[in-house]
Formats: structure tokens, C-alpha cells, sequence
């Protein structure tokens, strides 16, 4: 192995432990919006993240915009309110 192959495998190594940590942090993300918000559904937020970020962002649209509404705002009664 040469020179330039070590460097070419570290910056490939590199690359993919960027990529990962990325994958990682997109996947935590909409949970962690949501806990911060309040959110009432901030567990099922977490979940539709990760399953996001398995399904190569299928669901994580979906999930970033359920994390940043509420129930309440969007005039949706909540079960048990007495309405």
C-alpha cells in the first residue's frame, strides 16, 4: 500500500462516519424538536423519525411536520376533553 492509497482509505473511512453521524442526527432530530415543544405525541414523533431515517427519509417529512404541530393549533379536539 502506498502513500496515497492510506490517505484515500482514511478520507473514505472519514466520509462514512460523517455520513453515519448525519444519518444518526437526522433520525434523532424531530423527537427532540418535539420533546422540546411539549409535544403530547413526542414518543410517537421519535418513532416516526427513526423509521424515517431506516426508510432512507420516507417518513421523516412527515414526521418533521408533526413535530411542529400541536392538536390544539390545528383545531383538533383532544380525546377526553369534555367537548
Amino acid at each position: 500500500m502506498t502513500g496515497l492509497d492510506i490517505f484515500a482509505l482514511v478520507i473514505l473511512l472519514t466520509l462514512t462516519l460523517c455520513g453515519l453521524g448525519v444519518w444518526v442526527m437526522l433520525g434523532m432530530m424531530p423527537g427532540k424538536i418535539a420533546r422540546a415543544r411539549n409535544h403530547p405525541q413526542a414518543d410517537a414523533i421519535n418513532v416516526c423519525g427513526w423509521w424515517g431515517a431506516i426508510t432512507m427519509g420516507l417518513l421523516s417529512p412527515i414526521a418533521f411536520i408533526w413535530a411542529y404541530t400541536r392538536a390544539d393549533e390545528t383545531g383538533v379536539a383532544e380525546k377526553g376533553s369534555g367537548e
